[in-house]
């Protein structure tokens, strides 16, 4: 996310990639202005032309939305923003919608920003521009191929070697169909992703080792992991244990997961860690929050913590010198932080 201009009732900035979508719909907050160049018809411009009926001309003009609601998801490739017309040529006071992608440059207005919104207006910023990487989870007869982004995990391909009927053949003609198999992946994979985007191999057995001698000559960033499991279950092994090495080891998502599983390693040991309401806030009190993690829709929440906003509350974790996370729900460690309450805190000490 590029920042143009900034101020403390304002915020300019360009998208830059789809990931910067995510953070910008948490920016887009219902009350406030967005504005943005759209598209309304102008009704004056309709009527009847040589006894036909003419349509109104659409016409480009900057729109600026009193924001009511959003749609995003994790990997879309467009932001839409529902609202009110505030400021345009024409139409004032009727509903638009705001469809938001990557280039678009969008302004958004508010009395204050709090901190938390600036705080992840920086973080995306420094992000922006991130690579994504790709996971292939590599079995004997099945490859599954998941796309890693700062804010979730999805998966991308699926490619089996299984298949039906009744098999007739040698051990010879076994390895011939799982060696063809393995070419036709290696190019599918090759074709299918961007060539700066880097590749780790993951998975039980050694049959990663396989397919890495198969894409060596592609000039790609390879490497191979093993995992204990196959399937999604083994991306999330690769990711909370940091099994990719520096391949993986600054990435966004990775350092998000690798705080949420210690805070569940912590909690399997009746470690310094704290979740709920009252536990928070004893821990607030005596100084003891390290770092704050915190589903970032429940920051922007109506739901209150001690009698004021979460957004609120945590401007108080600057004065015992804390941390927030702010952390996504669109992977499986995000969820398993929905089942806390949506906030954990790592302690200096246990309470």
């Amino acid at each position: 996310m590029q920042i143009i201009k900034r101020s403390e009732e304002l915020m300019r900035i360009r998208v830059r990639s789809e990931d910067d979508l995510w953070s910008l719909a948490h920016l887009c907050r219902k009350g406030r202005l967005l504005g943005m160049l759209g598209e309304r018809r102008d009704q004056t411009t309709a009527g009847q032309e040589g006894g036909r009926a003419k349509v109104a001309e659409r016409k480009r003009m900057w729109i600026v939305l009193r924001v009511e609601s959003h749609e995003v998801q994790a990997f879309s490739e467009t932001l839409r923003v529902h609202g009110i017309i505030e400021k345009a040529q024409i139409d004032k006071g009727s509903h638009h919608t705001h469809m938001i992608a990557v280039g678009d440059e969008v302004e958004i207005t508010a009395e204050s920003f709090p901190q938390v919104d600036w705080d992840l207006l920086e973080k995306a910023s420094k992000a922006s521009g991130e690579s994504r990487l790709a996971i292939a989870i590599v079995e004997h007869d099945e490859i599954t191929l998941y796309e890693l982004a700062l804010h979730g995990i999805r998966e991308v391909a699926q490619f089996t070697m299984r298949g039906g009927g009744k098999y007739s053949g040698g051990i010879r003609a076994s390895q011939e169909v799982q060696d063809s198999f393995r070419a036709k992946v290696a190019k599918d994979l090759h074709l299918q992703l961007p060539e700066k985007v880097a590749l780790l191999l993951a998975g039980p057995g050694l049959a990663r080792e396989a397919l890495l001698s198969e894409m060596k000559h592609t000039g790609r960033t390879l490497k191979t992991v093993g995992t204990s499991i196959g399937g999604r279950s083994g991306v999330n092994e690769v990711l909370a244990e940091g099994l990719a090495g520096e391949l993986l080891e600054e990435h966004g998502l990775v350092k998000e997961i690798g705080l949420l599983e210690e805070c569940w390693r912590r909690l399997a040991v009746d470690g310094p860690v704290a979740y709920g309401k009252e536990q928070l806030q004893k821990a607030l009190e005596e100084g003891a929050v390290e770092t704050l993690l915190i589903s970032a829709d429940l920051l922007r929440s109506e739901d209150k913590i001690n009698g004021e906003s979460w957004s609120k509350w945590v401007d108080d974790l600057a004065d015992i010198n804390a941390t927030v996370q702010q952390c996504s729900t669109e992977h499986d460690a995000g969820q398993q932080l929905l089942g806390f309450g949506g906030a954990v805190a790592l302690l200096r000490f246990k309470m």
